[in-house]
């Protein structure tokens, strides 16, 4: 499974951006995929991740309200639309994939999935 994310960029405090992440390789669309973010020097985050068939989708709190994980099945594409931005929301940003589908979406969120794409940033200025 290869995941390429696109969309990053800077964004101005309060804006919006979505990102995408472009799916090939032996991928369902009842397989696990999620949203994970970095910082330099800061542990990784799972932002949203949809697990368990897509019957468990997970947000973090510091994102709930203001980001939306969606997919594309036919396109193979999972999106993060992410509206308020906020300077803290700025990172590195992860999709990722996991060919398990059992577990619920907070579970893969903590754990992290077995495939990862590149990262893309995101820069949000006041």
């Amino acid at each position: 499974v290869q995941l390429q994310a696109s969309g990053g960029g800077f964004q101005q405090s309060g804006g919006s951006l979505t990102l995408s992440c472009a799916i090939s390789g032996f991928y369902r669309d009842y397989h696990a995929i999620g949203w994970f973010r970095q910082v330099p020097g800061k542990e990784r985050e799972g932002v949203s991740c949809i697990g368990m068939s897509g019957r468990s989708t997970y947000y973090a709190d510091s994102v709930k309200g203001r980001f939306t994980i969606s997919r594309d099945n036919a396109k193979n594409t999972v999106y993060l639309q992410m509206n308020s931005l906020k300077l803290e929301d700025t990172a590195v940003y992860y999709c990722a994939a996991d060919q398990r589908a059992r577990y619920s979406g907070s579970y893969y969120c903590a754990n992290g999935m077995f495939f990862w794409g590149q990262g893309t940033q995101v820069t949000v200025s006041s």
